[in-house]
């Protein structure tokens, strides 16, 4: 086997070439009203893989993949996604380094198609036709549109009040979708029950750990784009699954020696659905219902909490906390200044970077990239009240 799972709760490690999700010991634990324990993470065998990135680059990375062909992943540009330069912000010059990350350049204009595309590929391989997940609307359309690609059945469970945008994505992909009269906790839950009662693959960030490999491509893509390591890194966090896809794909180069330290990744949260940065250094989780205009990043309960803590606590990472107000405001900035239109969610990350500029806390010669996860066209109402 090239890979194995090691559980982020017991430390219990499962090698095996079969559908998992959570580790079994922890799972029966849960509370539904807490993040849950038992999220795998995919390791590999380190000694075994090249440890010189230019060539990981040539072989695109499959060492460090949990798939065992790249033919297996679908016909579509996936990832190696443009890194902009931005020198000037509303006429003033920048005495430093600031790198816009377009992931709305992926097919379904999502950062979240790095994901459905390992998930897809990984299906394929195990010959599985039915795929399900739940979303507020980037993943679902994501998973639609990959699984259109690939000859495959996508099931989507969103909340009803989801972007019309991303719901009509779903349905012209040809997706089943299924609406819940609840927030994305609640569509959370109805996929894993549907999962085990039907057996259809379940894609869900923070359930199946094969989200997060695809996610980290991110990471290696930053490191050959910039031939160095930036100083800060700005994440959008809803459940924390992206910036834990960020920290291992960093990660998995530290393990190799390509890299020898850790940049500093931001986590950014709306301040009306802060739930994981507001418990970082608590002992017992509690957690205030979200209601922020960035839809994607609206989470109860961070499903990924437990990992992404873990990531931002070992190598001193940040946080920030915007309001929504701010965040509207970036992502008005950010497209009068560089043409790149993002949706509320993926402007949190670029308002964190603002709130850092602001309070001086970006220095003079220094490399900064912000993470840019998703298009605005994919919540045009969302910008209503700034135009």
């Amino acid at each position: 086997m090239k890979f194995h799972y090691q559980c982020t709760t017991c430390g219990e490690q499962y090698h095996t070439d079969e559908v998992i999700y959570l580790c079994p010991k922890c799972e029966k634990h849960n509370d539904s009203e807490q993040p849950p324990r038992g999220v795998l993470k995919v390791l590999y065998d380190y000694q075994h893989i090249p440890h010189e990135f230019d060539e990981l680059k040539k072989k695109e990375f499959l060492p460090l993949l949990p798939i065992k062909s790249l033919s297996s992943l679908p016909n579509l540009r996936i990832g190696k996604t443009p890194l902009y330069l931005v020198q000037r912000l509303d006429d003033h010059q920048l005495n430093f380094d600031l790198y816009i990350k377009d992931d709305s350049q992926n097919p379904t204009f999502s950062f979240k198609d790095r994901a459905s595309a390992i998930v897809s590929a990984f299906a394929k391989e195990h010959d599985i036709h039915t795929i399900v997940a739940a979303s507020t609307g980037n993943a679902g359309s994501s998973l639609a549109g990959i699984a259109a690609a690939q000859g495959q059945k996508a099931i989507i469970y969103v909340p009803a009040s989801a972007p019309k945008a991303k719901l009509t994505q779903i349905l012209m992909y040809g997706a089943e979708l299924r609406t819940v009269d609840g927030n994305y906790d609640m569509a959370f839950d109805l996929s894993i029950q549907a999962t085990r009662e039907h057996g259809w693959y379940n894609r869900n960030t923070a359930f199946n750990p094969l989200t997060i490999e695809g996610k980290k491509t991110v990471a290696f893509e930053l490191f050959d784009q910039l031939r160095s390591l930036p100083d800060r890194i700005f994440v959008p966090v809803g459940d924390g699954v992206i910036i834990s896809g960020v920290y291992k794909g960093y990660e998995d180069l530290l393990k190799l020696g390509i890299i020898d330290r850790m940049p500093v990744i931001i986590a950014v949260q709306a301040q009306r659905s802060s739930n994981l940065i507001s418990n970082l250094y608590h002992d017992a989780f509690e957690y205030t219902p979200s209601n922020t205009v960035a839809d994607s990043i609206s989470v109860d309960i961070p499903r990924n909490f437990y990992m992404a803590r873990d990531f931002l606590l070992k190598y001193e990472g940040e946080t920030a906390s915007v309001s929504d107000d701010e965040i509207l405001a970036a992502s008005k900035l950010l497209a009068r200044n560089t043409g790149i239109f993002a949706e509320p969610a993926a402007a949190a990350a670029f308002a964190g970077f603002l709130k850092y500029l602001d309070q001086g806390l970006i220095t003079e010669g220094s490399k900064n990239v912000v993470l840019s996860t998703g298009s605005g066209l994919k919540d045009l109402e969302a910008v209503q009240s700034i135009l």
